[in-house]
């Protein structure tokens, strides 16, 4: 819900030890950037170094186009041949300074949206490698966010840090001849410039700050404007009355962002304004001296000209230079977020030497003594959890919302590890299998199934992506799910894109999109089916077909089944009650009932609903 940032906890302001500390992370930045494209990063690097030289030979080339002309006033002279010759050089250095412009904003922003290419698809390589519990944590959510911000971001930082090196090298050139000059005239300039350069420092360290501190509400804020703009929430959004409860809450909170931006970028602008004054005075005083050594007759008009051009864009290189730095260091903090993101490891791995995968399934999955909290939680989701599920069974979950029955399928697929306990797959531990073969064998349908925006094709090709162009693999799949026929009914048949958000979709009913989610477990032919409240969005009739082909087509293998439906759940071979995460009863839906138990009970329950 909408609140009030506590900034005394997520704010972090970067000291200037801990901004130079960042410029570590710029060596791996490049590191990546040269794997990007070692071509384009050596094309654009020559180029900029081609570039650099350019203004001190302009303002050179200017300086003997002053003096040429003004000898040639003094000596009444009409031969023109060397002040022109002068004049086309500099129009060529122009040309060419544009040309070389161009060349380093084309090969940069080449190189740039090929290198956020690249770490995007590294992110989400990486991403996929983590463990479910990692995506259920806030904090893990908020290094995810400022990771994604930086795979865009980065074009700018190289960018600033190829610009840097070249306007050094500028700097450099240009320097030459303001030191045979008059050296402390270089010394003013750095003097002139280091307040502004410390206070740009200053408030960029806020600005991150801010931006740092506030991560956490701005996926607030999307989340608000996710919901008060969805095809997903409409529904519930117009017929609840929602949109002004929506607009008020991001109105609060944006606004409370806004006025901490305003003050931040009011307090810059004045303290900025009044620092970049006293450069001003350096460069007018310098200026000033340049000019009186003029009049003396101490240097010539052409001299004054490219002293005072060198002067003049030393000064503005040293700012670009120092606020950039800022930039830079800015930028090198927000690395170490993308850098962190990838140092984080998952705890749920395939061992060293792997066992094979037996198929088929002998004695079937054990559970003994399993007990699991989620994390951050002090409650167990199951606990002292034992029995046999035996290969080739069909066994029913049973039990009343939180009594642990999703969490038993999870952590048969390993997306959880158990806390206490182990689970056995034909006598051994379930982590001693390669995790990728284990998930790959086992086929599972949650009740919140993804509904993918893809085509209907794509949307039961997930359950076995490698199948996706074998369409009689699909048509089969559809078939046993008995989607074929809600295909059957689209425009595209397979190649119809599904769901409102692109051009083109066609949105299904909530029982056609269980079928064809239906169709991505039967696709995979797992060994171990697991079923989630597969038919809650389905009539009776509809669901009495599906489980009757269920039955059918799971002969042989094993399954679990989870539904609130005792009419389904009585086909089961055994069943399973569950209570507060722990086995309360299991047998036949016979014996079951002979018991006269909580099963007993709960199926009286709903069978008085029909009488």
């Amino acid at each position: 819900m909408a609140r009030k940032r506590n900034t005394e906890t997520s704010e972090h302001q970067p000291s200037f030890r801990e901004r130079f500390a960042a410029l570590r992370n710029l060596p791996a930045f490049f590191r990546q950037i040269w794997q990007t494209s070692p071509s384009l990063t050596i094309l654009n690097f020559v180029l900029r170094l081609i570039r650099s030289t350019v203004p001190t030979a302009t303002l050179y080339v200017g300086k003997l186009i002053v003096d040429e002309v003004i000898r040639l006033a003094n000596a009444h002279s009409t031969d023109l041949t060397h002040l022109w010759t002068l004049v086309a050089i500099e129009f060529g250095l122009a040309i060419g300074s544009d040309l070389l412009s161009r060349g380093i904003n084309l090969s940069e922003s080449l190189l740039g949206d090929w290198y956020a290419h690249q770490t995007s698809v590294r992110l989400m390589q990486h991403a996929a490698t983590l463990d479910l519990a990692q995506f259920e944590n806030a904090t893990f959510y908020d290094k995810l966010e400022r990771a994604r911000q930086q795979t865009a971001g980065r074009t700018q930082l190289l960018s600033q840090t190829f610009s840097q090196v070249q306007d050094l090298l500028t700097i450099a050139s240009l320097a030459i001849g303001l030191i045979s000059f008059a050296p402390w005239l270089l010394l003013l300039l750095l003097v002139a410039v280091i307040p502004s350069f410390l206070g740009e420092l200053h408030f960029n360290a806020k600005s991150y700050s801010l931006l740092y501190g506030w991560t956490p509400q701005r996926r607030e804020l999307d989340y608000y404007r996710y919901l008060g703009a969805s095809d997903d929430t409409a529904k519930e959004v117009k017929l609840f009355g929602l949109s002004d409860f929506l607009i008020n809450r991001y109105r609060t909170l944006s606004e409370q962002y806004f006025h901490e931006n305003r003050k931040l970028a009011l307090e810059r602008a004045s303290w900025g304004s009044l620092l970049l004054a006293i450069g001003t005075v350096g460069y007018y005083a310098a200026y000033g001296y340049m000019i009186f050594q003029t009049v003396q007759g101490r240097v010539t008009l052409g001299d004054l000209t490219f002293l005072a051009g060198s002067f003049r864009q030393v000064r503005s290189l040293l700012e670009g230079i120092l606020g950039r730095f800022n930039s830079i260091s800015q930028g090198a903090l927000y690395l170490k977020d993308l850098f962190e993101f990838f140092e984080i490891q998952p705890q749920i791995v395939s061992p060293v030497s792997p066992r094979p995968f037996p198929v088929p399934i002998r004695e079937g999955f054990v559970f003994e003594g399993v007990g699991f909290k989620y994390p951050n939680s002090e409650k167990w989701a199951v606990r002292n959890l034992s029995f046999h599920l035996r290969a080739g069974e069909k066994l029913a979950l049973v039990g009343e919302n939180g009594a642990g029955k999703t969490t038993l399928v999870k952590l048969l697929g390993r997306l959880y590890d158990p806390d206490e306990g182990r689970i056995l797959l034909d006598g051994y531990d379930l982590k001693a299998y390669n995790l990728e073969e284990l998930r790959t064998h086992i086929g599972v349908i949650f009740q919140d199934y993804l509904r993918f925006q893809f085509s209907a094709g794509d949307n039961i090709a997930v359950g076995d992506i490698v199948e996706r162009e074998n369409l009689p693999a699909l048509e089969r799949a559809a078939e046993d799910s008995l989607a074929d026929a809600v295909i059957a009914g689209l425009p595209l048949g397979y190649e119809q894109p599904l769901g409102r958000r692109f051009s083109g979709g066609v949105e299904l009913s909530g029982g056609q999109w269980q079928k064809v989610a239906l169709a991505r477990a039967y696709l995979r032919e797992a060994d171990l089916l697991i079923l989630d409240e597969p038919t809650s969005a389905l009539d009776a009739r509809a669901e009495y077909e599906v489980f009757q082909r269920f039955a059918e087509l799971t002969k042989g293998k094993t399954a679990v089944l989870i539904s609130h439906r005792f009419s389904t759940v009585r086909m089961a071979d055994r069943i399973l009650v569950l209570e507060g995460g722990k086995v309360l009863e299991m047998g036949t839906h016979e014996e079951l009932l002979a018991q006269q138990g909580r099963y007993a009970e709960l199926f009286e329950l709903q069978a008085e609903g029909y009488r």
